[in-house]
């Protein structure tokens, strides 16, 4: 499995960006597929991540009604498309997937596939 993101950029405080990401070799319906993001001098963290076998999206609280995560299977993609953004959403944003979802922990990713991420600058 590969995964390849990319639609990082910079944008103004209010700003859209949506992210995508590729994915190459076999994911299955039942893995978990997510989001995390990385600020500089900051640990890695969750995102947003998807349970399609559950039907279910999470979110992290400080992106909740401003970030929506969507996939594609026809086109084995993934999106983020992130509205609203503030200087704080800053980072490189990683995609990410783990044969089964449990959490949005990190820790439940690590062993996963990641993409090489994106980076998103919000200037105020």
């Amino acid at each position: 499995v590969q995964l390849q993101a990319s639609g990082g950029g910079s944008v103004q405080a209010g700003g859209s960006l949506r992210l995508s990401c590729a994915a190459s070799g076999r994911i299955f319906s039942s893995y978990g597929m997510g989001w995390f993001r990385q600020a500089p001098g900051k640990e890695r963290e969750f995102v947003a991540a998807a349970s399609w076998s559950r039907g279910s999206i999470y979110y992290a609280d400080s992106v909740k009604g401003r970030f929506t995560m969507s996939r594609d299977n026809a086109k084995n993609m993934m999106y983020l498309q992130m509205n609203s953004l503030k200087p704080e959403d800053t980072a490189v944003y990683y995609c990410a997937a783990v044969p089964k979802y449990y959490s949005g922990d990190y820790s439940d990713w690590l062993s996963g596939y990641w993409g090489q991420g994106t980076l998103v600058t919000v200037s105020s």
